[in-house]
């Protein structure tokens, strides 16, 4: 009996050793991560000695470098040269953030298929067939060819290797325990690849499809009155209506009729394979930023404010740092493997940036000579197509996946409409394949003294497209759309066009100093907040739909009025919950239900909306009903006409939404195709009316506290890896939405605010949600979450030397060459 035991206790201790030291699909070897030597134990953190000084010794560094840490973990780097500024940079992004960068990277590469296994092969196919890994090495080329970003680039990725080199397992972030990989040497092309995955997210959707789904269905007509180019109802654009543009115009290239297929049955974005169709353009990817002048200021200075508008992750998106060198000595963000401070300022200029959302995502239909796609048609003769393979490793299985992907002269052909059988026939023109090099600008930024300095440093960019908003000590503010944008004929773009025309193929650019900008406007203000660029005296296009108004109305009203500002006016102004969209809408909405008869539930919501004062307060239960009532109007009315699985349309914009309800009241698209009555605007707002109370009573029970809007929206910030649940935020109590200046919707937000007050002396403020550190073991991984919550934002420590003598400065870092 005991040798049974015994051999019974041997074979049960093989298998957890067998079971504890086998990955098993993405997750690691449970044995390793568990260890106390090596696995998750050793990844806590304490809070430094103040008195802490450490010096290192670091393989190719030139001199020394001195890096000073506030007490929220911010780095203030002093180098004696640009390459060992950009080195420690690297450095010391890697010992707080290395697996939001490996992750990054990979994504944008079509690499994570090699630690995640098959659940993620469709979205590396998706970022190979988009042409990422062709956008990231023409980059390259053009930015090693620079001896300013050759120097930039070489600098921070050995900072980087340097600190993965130092690296022992039991020192791995914790997210390469627990999927059982390990990091591997940084590339320059990484940040590359950095920079296409900010343009894929700011500049990679596309409706060609679904408009030209409408178009077939409705005809010309019918889409010009519903799909207008310019907002009907209302709009405050970017550049001030009345900006004269007194410059030379080139002319404009002659236009051409949209494409509008036969009797195919277009689909959206299949492809062989049958990928998901990619996401379609959302709200609440934007941003807002403002800078007022001088006479509006009580410091006599400019003010300048932004706060980008992501999806909020953990670790933030953003990374805090101060950049000092002999000729530079600038304050920001940085992004986590690019080199630089994207916004920032330094002791005589400030600068920020929000989405322009200009047209640079063109899908062209192709014409093959045969199902080999050797040739193509265009401009009346058969060209050849190229031919890139990409092979994509998965975890897990012995062969990795390889595709051939065609390319033509407009970019890769990777979607379809359904019309040459299983293979794809779109091909993509996406200004991620642009050779340029946009990381001078934000170099150039860095260093900027003067206007004349910005805008030279912006000719350099060229995508995604951004609202550049400046301010400087010499009292001028300005705003520059800018970015590369294609010299297009009116609507260029607005539907599918045709590969084999050279008719519809971009024209050049828009020569950059002729891109629309405004400085020191008579207002005493400039503003964006994705919102038009320009009205419709602009001689060029650029888009022909933008993020609604809302936000750059109020955003425009609040500047308006504003005197004797200070930089606490701009966090307020920042935090604002007032809702634009309610005060237009609202009252034509209650005076319609006035005319029903009404259950005493839906006379409770009507008073509460009849007494609401347009705040999207987190308290507020009239905002959660008209939050979740206007979408349900907005389908009530268009569902019917524009709903289709087989071909996906377009949707009317909310400004039309509006116009129609407010100034058409008896138009035909009120009425349900789908039901043998008429219905009319009442009945769709009655309806709709009782949809949202039935929705929230639904979700949340009768009417009471749990309607609070904060409740409702439930907003929330997500580890990475959108599944370690233990390592996101606790549950957030904010206000806002995605109409709001305060554009916090469910998981997307203020990525970073930050306000600038310029003067002889800059006095800066900001914050992010979360912390500098991405482990979630550290005492900076959430430190600044709270105050970001209630809207308020931390003084920033500007250093001019590395022994300066300030409050809330902590520990030491000297690096020395080896």
């Amino acid at each position: 009996m005991k040798f049974v035991k015994a051999i019974l206790f041997i074979a049960i201790t093989a298998g957890l050793v067998y079971v504890l030291d086998k990955p098993w699909a993405p997750a690691p070897a449970l044995g390793p991560f568990l260890s106390p030597f090596c696995g998750l134990w050793q990844n806590s953190e304490e809070v430094i000695d103040p008195k802490t000084r450490v010096t290192l010794q670091l393989d190719s560094l030139r001199d020394e470098v001195t890096i000073r840490f506030d007490d929220s973990g911010v780095p203030h780097i002093f180098a004696k040269n640009d390459f060992d500024l950009f080195y420690a940079q690297g450095y010391i992004t890697a010992k707080d953030r290395l697996w939001q960068m490996d992750l990054q990277t990979r994504a944008a590469a079509g690499r994570l298929s090699e630690i995640l296994g098959p659940a993620t092969l469709t979205l590396d196919q998706q970022s190979r067939r988009l042409g990422m890994g062709y956008g990231a090495e023409a980059n390259l080329k053009v930015a090693m060819t620079d001896p300013r970003s050759r120097e930039a680039l070489l600098g921070y990725t050995a900072g980087v290797n340097a600190f993965i080199r130092q690296l022992a397992p039991k020192d791995y972030p914790i997210e390469f325990k627990l999927l059982g990989y390990k990091p591997e040497p940084w590339k320059p092309i990484n940040t590359m690849y950095m920079l296409e995955q900010m343009t894929l997210t700011l500049a990679g959707r596309s409706n060609e499809l679904a408009m030209t789904n409408a178009l077939k269905k409705y005809g010309r007509e019918t889409i010009a009155q519903l799909f207008p180019d310019y907002p009907m109802l209302q709009e405050s654009p970017i550049i001030p209506s009345g900006t004269a543009w007194d410059f030379p115009k080139l002319p404009i290239p002659k236009a051409v009729p949209p494409m509008v297929p036969g009797d195919s049955n277009l689909v959206s974005s299949k492809s062989l394979t049958t990928l998901p169709p990619r996401a379609p353009k959302e709200e609440g990817i934007g941003s807002n930023n403002w800078a007022v002048g001088a006479e509006k200021s009580i410091t006599g200075y400019p003010i300048l404010a932004n706060d980008p508008h992501l999806e909020l992750s953990l670790p933030s998106i953003w990374y805090q740092v101060q950049l000092h060198s002999p000729d530079m000595s600038v304050y920001g963000v940085s992004l986590p493997g690019i080199p630089s401070v994207i916004i920032g300022f330094n002791e005589r200029v400030a600068w920020g940036v929000t989405n322009v959302d200009a047209d640079v995502f063109d899908l062209y239909k192709i014409k093959f000579k045969n199902e080999y796609r050797n040739f193509y048609w265009h401009d009346n003769q058969w060209k050849p197509t190229h031919k890139r393979e990409e092979i994509i490793h998965v975890k897990g299985q012995l062969k990795p996946y390889r595709e051939q992907i065609i390319y033509t002269h407009h970019g890769p052909v990777t979607d379809s409409d359904g019309t040459f059988g299983e293979l794809p026939n779109l091909a993509i023109k996406w200004i991620g394949h642009e050779p340029g090099n946009s990381f001078i600008t934000f170099y150039e930024l860095n260093k900027a003294k003067t206007y004349d300095d910005y805008r030279k440093a912006l000719t350099n960019y060229v995508g995604p497209a951004q609202n550049f908003v400046f301010a400087d000590n010499e009292k001028n503010i300005a705003i520059t759309v800018n970015g590369k944008i294609p010299l297009k004929y009116k609507e260029q773009g607005k539907f599918l066009l045709d590969g084999s025309s050279p008719a519809d193929d971009w024209h050049g650019w828009i020569p950059a100093e002729q891109n629309p900008f405004v400085k020191n406007p008579p207002r005493g203000f400039v503003s964006s907040a994705n919102q038009s660029s320009a009205d419709t005296t602009y001689p060029y296009y650029i888009n022909w739909s933008f993020a609604p108004s809302e936000r750059g109305i109020r955003i425009n009203e609040r500047l308006q009025a504003m005197t004797n500002a200070n930089a606490d006016s701009l966090r307020m102004l920042q935090n604002d919950n007032f809702s634009v969209l309610a005060r237009t809408l609202l009252p034509r909405l209650l005076s319609i239900l006035e005319t029903r008869p009404l259950t005493p539930k839906q006379k409770a919501a009507h008073i509460l909306l009849s007494n609401w004062n347009y705040q999207n307060s987190p308290e507020s239960i009239a905002a959660s009903i008209f939050e979740t009532w206007f979408p349900l109007l907005g389908q009530a009315i268009w569902n019917d006409d524009f709903a289709s699985p087989e071909a996906p349309m377009e949707y009317p914009s909310r400004d039309r939404t509006l116009y129609l309800i407010l100034k058409q009241p008896n138009e035909k698209w009120f009425d349900n195709v789908n039901t043998p009555e008429k219905e009319t605007l009442p009945d769709v707002v009655y309806q709709s009316f009782n949809a949202s109370l039935d929705t929230l009573t639904k979700r949340k029970g009768a009417m009471s506290p749990e309607w609070q809007w904060s409740k409702v929206k439930d907003a929330e910030i997500r580890h990475l890896s959108r599944s370690i649940k233990p390592f996101n935020a606790p549950p957030l109590v904010t206000g806002g939405g995605s109409s709001i200046v305060n554009a916090m919707t469910k998981r997307k937000g203020p990525s970073w605010r930050m306000v600038v007050e310029l003067g002889p002396t800059p006095r800066a403020y900001g914050i992010y949600p979360g912390g500098q550190s991405g482990n979630p073991g550290s005492p900076y991984y959430l430190n600044l979450l709270k105050k970001w919550e209630k809207g308020e934002l931390n003084e920033l420590i500007f250093l001019t030397s590395p022994d300066q003598k300030v409050p809330h400065l902590a520990s030491s870092l000297v690096l020395q060459k080896r």
